[in-house]
């Protein structure tokens, strides 16, 4: 059930890409995407993430039935649009931008 976790290349819309020589762990990788996020939006909101070294992602539902992990639908259904990819998937961050030019419109 772990491969329905997965993401490729296709499922993101337009991600960002990020290459890092150095081996990194999840936090140095979530520094990173932070960063990246804070460049696009006013104000990013995490939503989803995906960690391939670890076999881990959240929220930690799988399902199926869908051509993309659930991870993904998650943060794609609640307005994520800023993908942050490092390594060739690797390590995948969804944010939304929640500022307050954001809201108001």
């Amino acid at each position: 059930m772990i491969n329905c976790a997965y993401a490729s290349k296709w499922m993101l819309s337009n991600p960002i890409e990020v290459r890092i020589g150095d081996s990194l762990d999840f936090t140095a990788a979530r520094s990173i995407a932070d960063q990246r996020a804070r460049e696009k939006a006013a104000e990013p909101m995490l939503l989803a993430w995906f960690d391939k070294k670890s076999r881990k992602f959240s929220p930690d539902q799988i399902c199926c039935d869908r051509e993309k992990p659930s991870w993904l639908v998650y943060a794609e259904t609640r307005g994520g649009h800023i993908e942050v990819d490092i390594n060739n998937e690797e390590y995948v961050f969804v944010y939304r931008d929640v500022g307050p030019d954001v809201l108001t419109h």
